[in-house]
């Protein structure tokens, strides 16, 4: 990797660092990060089972609406009704009794001795905080209940909880008396802590039990007659929890006196009475069942971790794998979030971690992407003239099949260049708008020849065209595809000179070309200097179809091709020999070969023919006879002849009929 790269992914860790570590301290990120601990909660709350098989359970008495239709009493009961309540649950062996009603005001005399006559160490009575804020000052009021009630003997548990910011309660109290843990020390149990949470030093938070409803309860007025409306001993050895709980749950939107949004909240959509949330937080306090919200240091070992490794993801340049990784260490965070929540009782909030992620991988696979359509852009702008529009798209999605620089390979080159140009030229000299449009009517469906084929077009050297196969991208059928292209260039200009005799009549010019076509090895790639250059091919076999195609006048056919291409398509094509020459540059003598059509021609034929042209050349007469059925032999035959004849002095030049020289 380069020096820049690497600063750049470290930079990118460092800054999606600091940027987390910031928002785990802003209150709205926090509230996002706390919605996440209600989905864990929410998940697998402790079983109310289990718990009840440890040791005595808690049984809520519900101040709702069956007991108010029963009791016929408006609210506030008369307090010796409480006592009544008090005595009743006594009598049948509960361990402690819990009111979640605030007597902070007198009644009435009677009703107020007989309530302290029925209170002891085995009851609590609860207690209220608030605040009272004027322009001034901000005050904390205490709100306790009547002295002569705790003179009797009952214990005082503040009741209040403090909301997070969204109005859901999650945290724990932290007043040593509070109410839950009062109405447990009321029951001469010991207060269990274990297991203990991981100290991280952060707050403790409610683990729920579930929704509204999750305690086992019962109704006021049942309470107070329990061997009348309860199974025997159906309240032996319980705590119980006294307070407004109304039948039906409340709907979060609505609200209510003493109702509070919990982590089920979300998921149902109803408030839990406050003498739910108090029995909640004691078996929180019973079993150790509180979560400890991580603090910042542990956030930020979090938080730099995931950068780390989000950067080692990024560290090379960003494809599909790059983002499965990076979703993968995602899961793997929410994962671990998960099992520190659950099996060490520490909620670690997977948010921030995956946020720096997101933050380390986005940035740099948003570079590379970007550098990639660069590149995509800069391949097609340097091939779209050159290639089939499907190599250039095959090039785009993949660069690396372009390999810059020189490489050795094999390949097929063409050249057509027009016949007789310099003669066109000449009789256009004043028509120089003219020529320039036939020239360009001609190199157009020559050069789609080509493309149309998935050849690469080298250059354009004036009238001429310079085109290879097998390069940039594989070709194993790159000698058969160029053959192709020169048949179709033959054909092309055909078409070409009859839409010109209908337009232009008998005065209409005549196009011919050669084509020279090679095969061998040479070396592709970008040729020229740091600044400019070309994706250009060198080597003999280069030179050898230029002369191939300035041979094939000589030769007394349009389309000329080497032994070495022959060979390469013998299986597909019928190669015929059509002379033995000497090329400029190179010593001794080679056969050439030509193609008249892409219909099969058996092996049979082909090897008659051959062995009549070695004929002619031997100084022979060729075999006609044997080609009657098949004129377009007969007539390269007669080309051959007479351009042997006419070497020997024998004839004078012509150019036979259905051949242009």
């Amino acid at each position: 990797m380069d020096r820049r790269r690497a600063a750049g992914t470290a930079v990118s860790a460092l800054a999606a660092t600091l940027l987390c570590l910031a928002l785990a301290t802003w209150q709205p990120f926090r509230m996002a990060e706390m919605r996440v601990f209600d989905v864990l909660a929410t998940l697998a709350p402790p079983s109310m089972s289990e718990l009840a098989k440890k040791d005595e359970s808690i049984v809520i008495v519900a101040i709702d609406e069956p007991a108010f239709a029963e009791i016929g009493l408006q609210w506030p009961w008369p307090r010796d009704l409480h006592a009544q309540l008090i005595r009743a649950l006594r009598g049948a062996g509960v361990k402690a009794i819990a009111l979640d009603l605030i007597f902070a005001e007198p009644s009435t005399a009677d009703a107020d001795q007989a309530l302290a006559e029925a209170l002891g160490p085995d009851v609590v009575l609860a207690a209220d905080e608030s605040l009272i804020e004027t322009p001034h000052m901000s005050q904390m009021i205490r709100t306790e209940p009547l002295p002569e009630f705790v003179a009797a003997g009952a214990r005082v548990g503040l009741a209040s909880v403090a909301l997070d910011p969204d109005n859901v309660l999650r945290g724990m109290p932290t007043a040593a008396d509070g109410f839950s843990a009062e109405a447990v020390k009321g029951a001469e149990k010991r207060l269990v802590l274990a297991p203990r949470p991981v100290e991280t030093g952060g707050r403790r938070l409610i683990r729920p039990m579930g929704p509204a409803r999750t305690y086992p309860t019962i109704s006021y007025y049942q309470a107070l007659a329990p061997q009348d409306f309860l199974p025997p001993g159906f309240l032996k050895d319980k705590i119980v929890l006294v307070g407004r709980s109304l039948q039906m749950a409340i709907p979060a939107e609505t609200g209510g006196a003493d109702s509070f949004a919990t982590a089920f909240t979300s998921a149902t959509g109803m408030l839990v009475p406050g003498v739910e949330v108090q029995a909640t937080i004691a078996d929180n306090l019973r079993y150790g069942l509180s979560i400890v919200e991580a603090g910042l240091p542990v956030t930020g070992l979090m938080i730099a971790g995931a950068a780390l490794l989000a950067a080692l993801i990024a560290w090379r340049p960003a494809d599909l794998g790059t983002v499965v990784l990076g979703l993968g260490l995602v899961a793997l965070i929410v994962v671990l979030s998960a099992a520190t929540f659950f099996f060490l009782k520490t909620f670690v909030s997977p948010l921030a971690p995956s946020l720096a992620v997101a933050a380390v991988i986005a940035p740099l696979a948003a570079r590379d992407i970007a550098r990639e359509r660069a590149m995509r852009r800069d391949v097609t702008r340097a091939f779209g003239h050159y290639l089939a529009p499907a190599l250039v798209e095959r090039l785009a999605r993949d660069p690396s099949a372009l390999k810059l620089g020189g490489e050795r390979r094999e390949l097929t080159i063409l050249f057509s260049d027009i016949r007789n140009f310099t003669t066109l030229a000449e009789s256009m000299k004043d028509d120089p708008e003219r020529l320039t449009q036939l020239i360009n009517r001609l190199l157009t469906p020559l050069s789609q020849a080509v493309l149309d084929r998935g050849g690469t077009i080298d250059k354009f050297i004036g009238d001429c065209i310079m085109a290879f196969w097998n390069a940039p991208l594989d070709d194993p059928d790159h000698a058969n595809r160029a053959v192709e292209a020169g048949l179709a260039m033959l054909r092309a200009v055909s078409s070409l000179n009859a839409e010109l005799r209908q337009e232009f009549g008998d005065d209409a010019p005549k196009l011919a070309v050669g084509v020279g076509i090679n095969t061998g090895i040479c070396v592709v790639g970008n040729m020229g200097s740091a600044t400019r250059f070309d994706y250009s091919v060198l080597g003999d076999a280069v030179n050898y179809a230029s002369r191939l195609e300035g041979a094939s006048k000589e030769c007394g056919v349009p389309l000329l091709i080497g032994a070495s291409t022959a060979a390469k398509i013998a299986g597909r094509l019928a190669p015929l020999l059509v002379a033995r020459v000497s090329v400029k540059g190179r010593s001794g003598v080679a056969p050439v070969y030509t193609v008249v059509s892409t219909d099969p021609i058996t092996d049979q034929k082909r090897q008659a023919f051959d062995a009549a042209v070695e004929e002619i050349l031997a100084g022979g007469a060729p075999a006609k006879a044997a080609f009657e059925d098949e004129p377009e032999l007969a007539g390269l035959l007669s080309v051959i002849a007479g351009r042997e004849e006419r070497k020997r002095g024998l004839l004078r030049p012509f150019a036979p009929d259905g051949i242009e020289a």
